[in-house]
């Protein structure tokens, strides 16, 4: 048996496994699935060994494979580490940047902040990411993603992290609703089966669903993005926690709705996340502060 295989492989191999399907996992490394087809093929006979299940439906990892593309996965990030200390020693924020943020972050802070990062930093290209929580940070750590905005209250295991700011929660509510004319409503005034939230897999639904002390099995509506949350709302169809940089936008303006601080003040922490060893830390602090000024005033 012969080792010799490339990181192109391993790559192709990761992204493989990562998507469940050859045609995907060309489109995400810009290839044509033969040729990936193909390399995988190499591969597994440099290896002496099967990775992948194939069928019509796509791939599967092999007991073989599973173990292999963990420590595969490992390969790729510490490449990309290698990458960025090259990178590094350019002028800070140039050349390519790849950002992943959260989309209950994205629309509200990202327009405020691009135009100062483009005046003050004009070499930097960002390429822009918006999806969930754990799929962000399965990106970050297979060296398709730089860094990360996102609510540092979620589960992010091996990162580094910087906080930016905090981003009170409000409760939106029909103007009718019996809570409208309390100044501030307490948690345990919502009334639980009123509460519409996020779909799973947004960090802010499994927050509130802590906050209210919510079952996760609950069987009831999820929105997919905060825009149907306010129109649920604005419909008389129940109530929702909004995070303040959502509340104070033109999300829920000239909508039927009425936003109440909660007594209990709970917040989430809008923050910066990368991978432990980044040379690029010091970057991505310059980042961080760009945010922090383009945040909404608490």
């Amino acid at each position: 048996m012969t080792s010799n295989f490339t990181l192109r492989q391993i790559e192709y191999a990761v992204a493989a496994a990562r998507c469940g399907s050859l045609g995907e996992a060309a489109k995400g490394c810009h290839v044509s699935q033969p040729s990936l087809s193909a390399q995988l093929g190499q591969l597994e006979s440099a290896l002496g060994r099967k990775l992948f299940e194939r069928s019509s439906k796509g791939v599967v990892l092999t007991p073989f494979g599973r173990t292999w593309v963990d420590e595969a996965r490992s390969v790729v990030e510490r490449v990309k580490s290698l990458e960025d200390l090259a990178r590094a020693e350019d002028a800070p924020l140039s050349g390519e940047v790849r950002l992943g943020v959260i989309p209950t972050v994205a629309p509200f802070v990202l327009p405020a902040a691009f135009p100062t990062l483009h005046a003050e930093y004009p070499h930097a290209s960002i390429y822009l990411v918006e999806d969930q929580t754990d799929n962000l940070l399965e990106e970050l750590h297979e060296g398709r993603l730089d860094v990360l905005v996102l609510a540092l209250e979620a589960e992010l295991g091996s990162v580094q992290t910087l906080p930016v700011f905090r981003d009170p929660l409000m409760i939106a509510l029909p103007a009718e609703h019996g809570l409208a004319s309390s100044a501030s409503v307490s948690l345990a005034e919502i009334p639980r089966e009123e509460l519409l939230l996020l779909q799973d897999g947004h960090c802010l639904s499994r927050q509130v669903e802590s906050l209210c002390a919510l079952p996760r099995e609950r069987d009831d509506f999820r929105a997919s993005s905060l825009v149907t949350l306010v129109q649920m709302v604005a419909m008389n169809s129940g109530v929702t926690l909004l995070p303040r940089i959502a509340a104070t936008s033109e999300l829920v303006r000239g909508s039927n709705i009425v936003l109440r601080d909660l007594a209990e003040a709970p917040f989430r922490t809008i923050g910066l996340a990368w991978r432990a060893k980044s040379p690029r830390a010091a970057e991505f602090e310059l980042l961080g502060q760009l945010l922090e000024a383009a945040a909404p005033a608490d």
